[in-house]
């Protein structure tokens, strides 16, 4: 099941924020929970207990003075990822919002496309963080990128005989399994059967999702066993 995530709107332009909405609307995943004008709004707005993901910001609020906005929303919502939408194109205020843990730093007119790619990557980083208790450099680069990283691109197109719904059951054994298994021992898991269990694993081995390694055993041929990718 894809992920939720909850998107604030601080814009004192309603036109701006009506198109804004829609273009947040459009990106799978994400949904507006609120709209606010001004300061006063956005306080008033925290102090229910909204605890929105994703916080799009303007830095030209009226009621609000420089960068103290900002700070305020920081303070009240330290998880979310602010995302700075604005005309404000001074490298002074730039990187006051880069120092203050701003996510991305958005120029207007906005382009649906540049924040399409920020929150896809905001989600992918969620994504990848609640999955696993460490990373690896390739990991952690990846949450950096913009756009589909190669093995997402490979998952959207997908080749003969490789169903999306059957991969993500793999996926997801794999993503609380910490032994090898082999592919008979998979498709029992899965209930598919031992050659359907190979063909998948070893797609998921071909975008490097997880590792095959050969087990020698006293006798016979060695084993083909599958794990997680080690950090």
């Amino acid at each position: 099941m894809m992920d939720q995530f909850n998107v604030l709107i601080v814009e004192d332009d309603f036109r701006v924020a009506g198109i804004t909405q829609g273009y947040v609307e459009k990106v799978p995943g994400f949904s507006v929970s609120a709209l606010a004008k001004t300061a006063a709004e956005t306080k008033e707005e925290l102090d229910k207990g909204s605890t929105p993901d994703v916080v799009l910001l303007d830095v030209y609020i009226p009621d609000a003075e420089g960068m103290s906005l900002f700070h305020i929303v920081r303070e009240a919502c330290p998880a979310a990822a602010i995302i700075f939408i604005t005309a404000a194109r001074e490298s002074e205020t730039i990187d006051k919002a880069f120092q203050g843990g701003a996510f991305d730093y958005l120029v207007k007119p906005l382009e649906f496309s540049r924040l399409k790619q920020s929150l896809e990557r905001f989600a992918r980083q969620r994504r990848i963080l609640a999955s696993k208790k460490e990373l690896n450099q390739a990991e952690i680069d990846s949450m950096q990128q913009q756009g589909e990283t190669p093995e997402e691109a490979a998952q959207d197109h997908l080749p003969k005989g490789i169903d999306r719904l059957t991969l993500d059951k793999f996926e997801e054994l794999f993503t609380n399994q910490s032994e090898s298994m082999t592919a008979a021992e998979v498709g029992r898991q899965i209930g598919a059967s031992r050659s359907t269990a190979r063909r998948y694993l070893e797609y998921l081995v071909s975008v490097g999702a997880i590792a095959a390694r050969l087990k020698y055993g006293d006798v016979g041929r060695p084993e083909r066993r599958y794990e997680k990718e080690r950090p």
